[in-house]
Protein backbone atom coordinates (compact mmCIF):
# COMPACT_ATOMS: atom_id res chain seq x y z
CA UNK A 1 0.00 0.00 0.00
CA UNK A 2 3.12 2.26 0.57
CA UNK A 3 4.02 2.58 -2.84
CA UNK A 4 0.00 4.15 -3.86
CA UNK A 5 -0.11 8.17 -3.61
CA UNK A 6 -2.07 9.15 -0.78
CA UNK A 7 -1.94 13.15 0.48
CA UNK A 8 0.08 13.84 3.08
CA UNK A 9 -2.56 15.10 5.23
CA UNK A 10 -5.11 12.34 4.38
CA UNK A 11 -1.69 10.05 5.25
CA UNK A 12 -1.13 11.51 8.52
CA UNK A 13 -4.41 11.56 10.11
CA UNK A 14 -4.81 7.58 9.09
CA UNK A 15 -1.54 6.51 9.87
CA UNK A 16 -2.69 4.32 12.51
CA UNK A 17 -5.14 2.41 10.75
CA UNK A 18 -2.17 2.08 7.68
CA UNK A 19 -0.25 0.10 10.84
CA UNK A 20 -3.38 -2.01 11.19
CA UNK A 21 -3.27 -5.75 11.05
CA UNK A 22 -6.62 -5.35 9.10
CA UNK A 23 -4.40 -3.13 6.42
CA UNK A 24 -1.76 -5.93 6.21
CA UNK A 25 -4.52 -8.21 5.60
CA UNK A 26 -5.86 -6.13 2.78
CA UNK A 27 -2.45 -5.20 1.49
CA UNK A 28 -1.86 -9.30 1.47
CA UNK A 29 -5.33 -9.99 -0.14
CA UNK A 30 -4.40 -7.75 -2.78
CA UNK A 31 -0.81 -8.28 -3.75
CA UNK A 32 -2.45 -12.35 -4.07
CA UNK A 33 -5.10 -11.16 -6.24
CA UNK A 34 -2.89 -9.56 -8.68
CA UNK A 35 -0.57 -12.09 -8.53
CA UNK A 36 -3.02 -14.37 -9.48
CA UNK A 37 -4.33 -12.41 -12.62
CA UNK A 38 -7.51 -10.76 -11.53
CA UNK A 39 -8.37 -7.05 -12.73
CA UNK A 40 -8.84 -5.02 -9.67
CA UNK A 41 -10.43 -1.96 -10.41
CA UNK A 42 -10.13 1.05 -10.10
CA UNK A 43 -6.47 1.18 -11.67
CA UNK A 44 -4.45 1.33 -8.12
CA UNK A 45 -3.26 5.03 -8.97
CA UNK A 46 -7.16 5.88 -8.36
CA UNK A 47 -7.68 3.60 -5.16
CA UNK A 48 -7.44 7.26 -3.32
CA UNK A 49 -8.70 9.64 -5.70
CA UNK A 50 -11.82 10.50 -3.53
CA UNK A 51 -9.00 11.40 -0.53
CA UNK A 52 -6.68 13.05 -2.96
CA UNK A 53 -9.49 15.10 -4.19
CA UNK A 54 -11.10 16.24 -1.43
CA UNK A 55 -8.48 17.18 1.51
CA UNK A 56 -10.01 16.90 5.07
CA UNK A 57 -10.83 20.71 6.00
CA UNK A 58 -11.98 20.68 2.33
CA UNK A 59 -14.59 18.02 3.23
CA UNK A 60 -18.23 19.65 3.60
CA UNK A 61 -19.73 16.82 2.59
CA UNK A 62 -20.04 13.27 2.84
CA UNK A 63 -21.50 10.91 0.22
CA UNK A 64 -20.79 7.19 1.04
CA UNK A 65 -21.28 4.56 -1.28
CA UNK A 66 -20.62 0.19 -1.01
CA UNK A 67 -18.15 0.07 -3.55
CA UNK A 68 -16.55 0.75 -7.26
CA UNK A 69 -18.89 0.00 -10.56
CA UNK A 70 -17.30 -3.72 -11.48
CA UNK A 71 -17.78 -3.12 -15.39
CA UNK A 72 -14.24 -2.07 -16.73
CA UNK A 73 -13.67 1.40 -17.59
CA UNK A 74 -16.49 3.11 -15.05
CA UNK A 75 -14.52 3.30 -11.60
CA UNK A 76 -12.10 5.79 -10.88
CA UNK A 77 -12.52 6.33 -7.16
CA UNK A 78 -15.46 8.65 -6.60
CA UNK A 79 -18.35 6.84 -5.45
CA UNK A 80 -20.85 7.02 -8.47
CA UNK A 81 -19.20 8.58 -10.99
CA UNK A 82 -17.83 7.79 -13.88
CA UNK A 83 -15.63 8.96 -16.62
CA UNK A 84 -17.39 11.65 -18.99
CA UNK A 85 -16.74 9.36 -21.92
CA UNK A 86 -18.43 6.34 -20.18
CA UNK A 87 -22.07 6.06 -21.78
CA UNK A 88 -24.49 4.57 -20.72
CA UNK A 89 -24.79 6.08 -17.21
CA UNK A 90 -24.68 3.78 -14.55
CA UNK A 91 -28.66 3.33 -13.52
CA UNK A 92 -27.94 4.57 -9.99
CA UNK A 93 -26.35 7.79 -11.15
CA UNK A 94 -29.21 8.23 -13.70
CA UNK A 95 -31.77 8.08 -10.47
CA UNK A 96 -29.16 10.26 -8.40
CA UNK A 97 -29.19 12.93 -12.04
CA UNK A 98 -33.26 12.08 -12.05
CA UNK A 99 -33.89 13.30 -8.29
CA UNK A 100 -31.35 16.78 -9.01
CA UNK A 101 -33.18 17.25 -11.68
CA UNK A 102 -36.53 17.30 -9.79
CA UNK A 103 -35.07 18.80 -6.81
CA UNK A 104 -33.08 21.64 -7.93
CA UNK A 105 -33.91 21.72 -12.00
CA UNK A 106 -29.98 20.63 -12.76
CA UNK A 107 -30.31 18.32 -15.51
CA UNK A 108 -26.99 16.44 -15.73
CA UNK A 109 -25.46 14.61 -18.57
CA UNK A 110 -22.08 14.04 -17.70
CA UNK A 111 -21.38 10.98 -15.08
CA UNK A 112 -18.38 12.18 -14.35
CA UNK A 113 -18.74 14.02 -10.36
CA UNK A 114 -15.29 15.48 -10.02
CA UNK A 115 -16.70 19.07 -10.01
CA UNK A 116 -18.58 17.89 -6.85
CA UNK A 117 -15.61 16.74 -5.32
CA UNK A 118 -13.25 19.77 -6.23
CA UNK A 119 -15.96 21.77 -4.06
CA UNK A 120 -15.65 19.79 -0.76
CA UNK A 121 -17.90 16.50 -1.42
CA UNK A 122 -16.04 13.82 -0.20
CA UNK A 123 -17.40 10.83 -3.11
CA UNK A 124 -16.30 7.65 -0.89
CA UNK A 125 -16.78 4.00 -1.19
CA UNK A 126 -16.72 1.45 1.84
CA UNK A 127 -14.80 -0.38 -0.20
CA UNK A 128 -12.31 0.82 -2.20
CA UNK A 129 -11.83 -2.11 -5.02
CA UNK A 130 -13.15 -4.82 -6.56
CA UNK A 131 -12.89 -7.87 -9.02
CA UNK A 132 -13.49 -6.67 -12.56
CA UNK A 133 -17.19 -8.69 -13.39
CA UNK A 134 -17.66 -9.52 -9.11
CA UNK A 135 -19.93 -6.88 -7.64
CA UNK A 136 -18.87 -6.89 -3.74
CA UNK A 137 -16.01 -9.12 -4.06
CA UNK A 138 -13.50 -7.29 -2.33
CA UNK A 139 -16.29 -6.71 0.98
CA UNK A 140 -14.94 -7.78 4.07
CA UNK A 141 -10.99 -7.86 3.28
CA UNK A 142 -10.15 -4.77 5.64
CA UNK A 143 -11.27 -1.63 3.22
CA UNK A 144 -14.08 -1.14 5.86
CA UNK A 145 -11.75 -0.23 9.05
CA UNK A 146 -10.26 1.64 7.09
CA UNK A 147 -13.18 4.41 5.37
CA UNK A 148 -14.61 3.78 8.86
CA UNK A 149 -11.08 5.83 10.12
CA UNK A 150 -11.88 8.03 7.76
CA UNK A 151 -15.11 8.87 8.24
CA UNK A 152 -14.44 8.88 12.22
CA UNK A 153 -11.78 11.49 11.59
CA UNK A 154 -14.37 13.52 10.29
CA UNK A 155 -16.87 12.87 12.76
CA UNK A 156 -14.34 14.43 15.67
CA UNK A 157 -14.38 17.97 13.48
CA UNK A 158 -15.73 20.52 15.38
CA UNK A 159 -17.17 22.20 11.52
CA UNK A 160 -20.26 20.87 10.90
CA UNK A 161 -20.33 18.07 8.22
CA UNK A 162 -23.26 17.16 5.97
CA UNK A 163 -22.73 12.84 5.33
CA UNK A 164 -25.27 11.54 2.98
CA UNK A 165 -26.41 7.66 3.41
CA UNK A 166 -28.15 6.31 1.04
CA UNK A 167 -29.84 2.64 1.61
CA UNK A 168 -29.26 0.19 4.23
CA UNK A 169 -25.21 -0.72 3.90
CA UNK A 170 -24.51 3.31 4.18
CA UNK A 171 -26.62 3.92 7.18
CA UNK A 172 -25.30 1.26 9.12
CA UNK A 173 -21.54 2.33 8.71
CA UNK A 174 -22.81 5.82 9.38
CA UNK A 175 -23.41 4.66 13.14
CA UNK A 176 -20.42 6.61 14.79
CA UNK A 177 -21.69 9.81 13.42
CA UNK A 178 -22.87 12.44 15.99
CA UNK A 179 -26.23 13.88 14.70
CA UNK A 180 -25.73 16.51 17.25
CA UNK A 181 -22.73 17.90 15.72
CA UNK A 182 -23.25 17.07 11.78
CA UNK A 183 -26.23 17.08 9.39
CA UNK A 184 -27.62 13.08 8.29
CA UNK A 185 -29.45 12.31 5.17
CA UNK A 186 -30.87 9.21 5.48
CA UNK A 187 -33.25 7.76 2.90
CA UNK A 188 -32.71 4.37 -0.05
CA UNK A 189 -30.44 3.20 -2.09
CA UNK A 190 -30.96 5.47 -5.89
CA UNK A 191 -30.55 1.92 -7.22
CA UNK A 192 -33.33 0.54 -9.25
CA UNK A 193 -34.45 -1.71 -6.98
CA UNK A 194 -35.17 0.70 -3.95
CA UNK A 195 -34.99 4.20 -5.53
CA UNK A 196 -38.93 4.19 -5.56
CA UNK A 197 -38.78 3.32 -1.69
CA UNK A 198 -38.13 7.04 -1.04
CA UNK A 199 -35.02 7.98 -2.64
CA UNK A 200 -36.97 10.04 -5.33
CA UNK A 201 -38.56 12.74 -3.41
CA UNK A 202 -36.17 12.80 -1.03
CA UNK A 203 -34.70 15.85 -2.09
CA UNK A 204 -30.98 15.88 -0.67
CA UNK A 205 -28.98 18.26 -2.83
CA UNK A 206 -31.32 21.28 -1.81
CA UNK A 207 -31.53 20.20 1.85
CA UNK A 208 -27.30 20.02 1.83
CA UNK A 209 -27.23 23.45 0.52
CA UNK A 210 -29.77 24.61 3.04
CA UNK A 211 -28.01 23.38 5.61
CA UNK A 212 -24.35 24.63 4.31
CA UNK A 213 -25.99 28.26 3.81
CA UNK A 214 -27.02 28.33 7.52
CA UNK A 215 -23.13 27.11 8.64
CA UNK A 216 -21.77 30.34 6.34
CA UNK A 217 -21.12 27.76 3.62
CA UNK A 218 -20.80 27.85 -0.07
CA UNK A 219 -23.45 26.16 -1.34
CA UNK A 220 -22.66 23.46 -3.97
CA UNK A 221 -23.02 24.26 -7.21
CA UNK A 222 -24.20 20.28 -8.68
CA UNK A 223 -23.76 20.91 -12.39
CA UNK A 224 -21.01 18.30 -13.91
Amino acid sequence: MSAIELNDTWKNQLQDVFASDSMQTLKHFLRTEKDAGKVILPHSSLWFNALNSTLPEQVKVVILGQDPYPTLGHAHGLCFSVLPEVRPIPKSLINIFKELQDDLGIANQNGHLQPWADQGVLLLNSVLTVQSGQANSHQGKGWEEFTDAIIHNLNQQTRPIAFVLWGAYAQKKGAIIDTERHFVIRSPHPSPLSAYRGFFGSKPFSKINQFLAQHSEQEIDWRT
